[in-house]
Order: structure tokens, then C-alpha cells, then sequence
């Protein structure tokens, strides 16, 4: 088949979309990672035009600001004023000069569905069959709000009737066009000139350039999607929904067949840019989202929340959440852990359950297990800081660094007081506030002497429960041991 590259693909990103009922313009909800507007640039770029037109209208300020982010290598139109979508092709078209010589690709920016593939079957069918256009159609279970497609009886396209000014012989008709055209670039500046206003919306349908171009004389044929759900527009927040599931499965049956194990799709839930490798498993109730990488054989979930984070080899990931974090090979992080930002764990190092880090460097085979705070602080190899410690990084106006050696032992409910070092192969007692640098090898002890004050309780809480309990166990015979 033909992969001619097409001259320009315009993509249609002007309307309001006011039945999302949201500040955010339709194109740029997100699934799966992306902007709705996101995914139709993303398909529309393995056709790899000479030209990509992204025509703007409704809060193109915002719209433009997110495609300066995600394309900006993409030209933008604006159609100041919504007149329908042969008027948003002309400002396309104008953008680049008026006129296109070759093919024009034109996509709605509103189906995140959409693949490279089926686009490049359009403009292939479009080049071998010598199409003036070619529209891409699928044969839909209930085709209510879209155009029908109507053929003669050699099965030519002869026109696109908008459900609106469907006849009742019309609606009954089930392929549909999907607003996805290939077109002569040539013939359809011209016939854009000569499209009229005289239908139910008062607006200039792009649809009206076939019968313009047949009557011409020319060519009009369609390619006919293989899964009706591609060209899915979405709407409302329910076909967003909808979309964002089927997209999902479709990411995550791609990850199975690639050599990873989803325990349950139903509740895993992935972006666009996550990527695997093979023998990864997948448990149920997890996220994974952004620029996330899965080394082979790690395990991440249950109900586990990654955000731009690398796994390495072998590590195991369990009811934690992480965002721009990097786990070692054969690390463990939680249960119920949170790294955050800048959290780095070398290989075979364990961050615990209830521990949170943030902008932290935990050494090889370091361990921090449970019910602590590591923040802006590098930990050596081989350490193991005790439960309850907390590296007291802000003093209210700056953060602070700690640093902790390779091979140290921290008691449990330490306070490490940054800035401080506490050196290779240094202890610190329980219960320790540590403000000051401890030399390597030493034991630091920083916490007050115990004292007891007998009878206070009798004295201080006479008839309660526990001067009842002291009482009676001062009249127990001592042990004879």
C-alpha cells in the first residue's frame, strides 16, 4: 500500500464544546495523558506532513499556549468566529498561503481515538485510487448526530447529509462520516469559495465540498474505518470516559503482548508515554502515569500511584505513591510509603513502611523501614535509620542538607537537626536530637537523663486508676530471683 506523504493535515480545534460544562476547552481534557487535541496531533504526525495546522478559536489563548508545550512545531489558524468547518479549513488553507498543492489530511481535534494507521490507510486509498476526496466513513450501531453517508447504487459517495437535515430515509442510514477527509489541496481551495449558507446552522459545512467536487465532475470515494470506535468524537464528560477506557485497554493489551503481566486491567490504569519491559508484573489498582519506565521483572501494586517514575530491575513497589522518583534494581519501597520529588534509591535499598522521602539519596543496601521523613538529605551504603526519625531539613525560611555515611546505625526517634553529617560508620542512641556533626565510628547521645520521681502518681492522682495499679503492685511479693 502507499504511504505518500500528504502535503498538510489540518486539524480542526476551534469550537466551544459547551456540553463538557467546563472553564477547560473541549481539546484540551485529558486521557490517558493527553489532550484530546494531544492524541489527534500524535496520529496526525506518523503521516509526517509537510505541514501541521492546528485551526484555533474558542480560548485560543489557552489552546495555543498548550500546543507551544506539547508541538510547538505545529502552525496554528485562528477562525475568529465559528462559521462552520469548510470556514475553519479556509483559515487553515490561508495559513499556508491559500492554496496546497498535494494532499490535505483533515482531522477533528476531538478524536483522541484516532490512529496513525487508519490515517495513513486514508491517505494511501485517497493517492492510489486518484480521489478529488476521500472521506474516512464506519458503519456505526446508532448513528443519531452524525452525517450520513449516501452512496448511489454503484456504491460511489454522492453526498454527506449533517443529521439535521437528514430526510427520515437518511437517518436510517448507518455509515457515518467521521469528519476525517483526505482532499486534493488544489480542488479544495477552490470548491471552499463556493461553499454556501443556506442549511439549518447558517454555517459553511465542509461536507458540501464532495457534492461540489462531484458535481465538477471529479472523484469522491471513502475508506472505511476498521473499528467504528476510532473515530469516536467526544462530546460530554460520559464519551470521555468512555474514550479514556477504551484507550486504556487498548495501551494495556499492547503492554501484555509486548511480555507484561496485568493482574487486572480493569482497575490498572496507564498513559501514552508509560513504558515497559518484559516480565513486569502489573497488580491490581494501580496508576501509572507520565514519563514512567518499568524494568524488567519489577513488580509495582497493589494500589500503587507512579508519576514520572523509573523502576529498576527487580525492584518491588507496594501501596506506595511516587512522583519523579527513581527506584534501584532490587529495591523494596512500602508498604504505604511516599516518595516524592528527587527521591533517589540505589539498588537493593529499602524505603519502608509510612516513610516519606523528598529530594533524598539513599545508598545501596540502605534501609529506612518504617514511620519516617528523609528530606534533602544523602545516605550512604549499607546504613539503616531507626523508626520514628525525622531529617528536620526547613528552619522555617531555608531547607537544609543532611548527610548520613555508609554503614551508620540510627536509633529510633532520632531528630536529625540539618545541617549535620553524621559520618561512615557512626551510631546515634534513640531517642537522640541531633544538632551537631558526628565524627565517624562514634556513638552520639543526645537526649536527657532519666530520672524517676518516686510516688508522684499517689501524690499527684490520688484514688485514680493508676494509683490504684501502683498500689497494689507495691504489695506483690519481689520476685526470690
Amino acid at each position: 500500500m502507499s504511504t505518500s506523504r500528504p502535503a498538510a493535515v489540518v486539524v480542526l480545534a476551534a469550537g466551544e464544546g459547551t456540553r463538557m460544562k467546563s472553564a477547560t476547552p473541549k481539546v484540551l481534557h485529558d486521557i490517558c495523558g493527553r489532550s484530546l487535541v494531544g492524541h489527534v496531533l500524535a496520529a496526525a504526525g506518523e503521516l509526517e506532513p509537510e505541514h501541521l495546522v492546528v485551526v484555533v478559536g474558542h480560548a485560543r489563548e489557552k489552546v495555543t499556549a498548550h500546543l507551544a508545550e506539547v508541538a510547538p512545531d505545529v502552525r496554528t489558524a485562528v477562525q475568529a468566529e465559528q462559521n462552520g468547518t469548510g470556514h475553519a479549513v479556509r483559515m487553515g488553507l490561508e495559513e499556508l498561503g491559500g492554496s496546497v498543492d498535494g494532499t490535505v489530511v483533515v482531522v477533528c481535534g476531538d478524536t483522541p481515538l484516532l490512529t496513525g494507521e487508519t490515517l495513513r490507510r486514508l491517505s494511501a486509498t485517497h493517492s492510489a485510487d486518484g480521489n478529488a476526496v476521500t472521506v474516512l466513513t464506519a458503519e456505526v450501531p446508532d448513528a443519531t448526530g452524525y452525517g450520513r453517508i449516501v452512496r448511489d447504487d454503484s456504491g460511489a459517495v454522492t453526498a454527506i447529509v449533517e443529521h439535521k437535515d437528514a430526510s427520515e430515509a437518511q437517518r436510517a442510514i448507518r455509515e457515518i462520516n467521521s469528519g476525517v477527509f483526505a482532499f486534493d489541496g488544489a480542488l479544495l481551495a477552490d470548491a471552499l469559495k463556493r461553499v454556501r449558507t443556506d442549511n439549518s446552522q447558517g454555517e459553511e459545512y465542509l461536507t458540501d465540498v464532495l457534492g461540489i467536487l462531484r458535481e465538477a465532475g471529479h472523484r469522491v470515494g471513502a475508506s472505511v474505518a476498521g473499528d467504528h470506535r476510532e473515530i469516536a468524537g467526544i462530546n460530554n464528560r460520559v464519551q470521555l470516559s468512555e474514550a479514556r477506557r477504551i484507550l486504556n485497554d487498548r495501551l494495556l493489551t499492547a503492554a501484555m503482548l509486548s511480555g507484561v503481566t496485568v493482574i487486572d486491567p480493569a482497575t490498572t490504569w496507564v498513559d501514552v508515554t508509560v513504558t515497559f519491559e518484559q516480565d513486569v508484573v502489573v497488580h491490581p489498582g494501580t496508576q501509572l502515569h507520565g514519563a514512567t519506565h518499568l524494568a524488567e521483572g519489577c513488580e509495582v501494586g497493589p494500589n500503587s500511584r507512579l508519576t514520572d517514575t523509573r523502576v529498576g530491575a527487580g525492584a518491588r513497589v507496594d501501596n506506595a505513591v511516587a512522583v519523579s522518583a527513581e527506584v534501584g534494581p532490587e529495591a523494596s519501597v512500602g508498604p504505604y510509603a511516599y516518595l516524592r520529588p528527587g527521591s533517589r534509591l540505589a539498588r537493593r535499598s529499602k524505603v519502608g513502611t509510612y516513610v516519606e522521602t523528598k529530594n533524598a539519596s539513599i545508598g545501596e543496601g540502605t534501609k529506612v523501614p518504617h514511620l519516617s521523613y528523609v528530606g534533602d538529605a544523602t545516605i550512604g551504603e549499607f546504613s539503616n535509620i531507626g523508626a520514628a526519625s525525622v531529617f528536620v531539613n526547613y528552619d522555617g525560611q531555608d531547607k537544609h542538607h543532611t548527610t548520613v555515611g555508609s554503614h551508620c546505625r540510627t536509633g529510633s526517634d532520632n531528630m536529625f537537626v540539618a545541617p549535620v553529617t553524621i559520618g561512615d560508620g557512626a551510631y546515634t542512641a534513640a531517642g537522640s536530637v541531633i544538632t551537631k556533626d558526628v565524627p565517624p565510628g562514634s556513638l552520639a547521645v543526645a537526649r536527657g537523663q532519666q530520672r524517676n520521681i518516686e510516688g508522684w502518681v499517689a501524690r499527684k492522682r490520688p484514688g485514680s486508676a493508676a494509683a490504684k495499679a501502683a498500689e497494689a503492685a507495691s504489695r506483690e511479693p519481689a520476685s526470690e530471683d
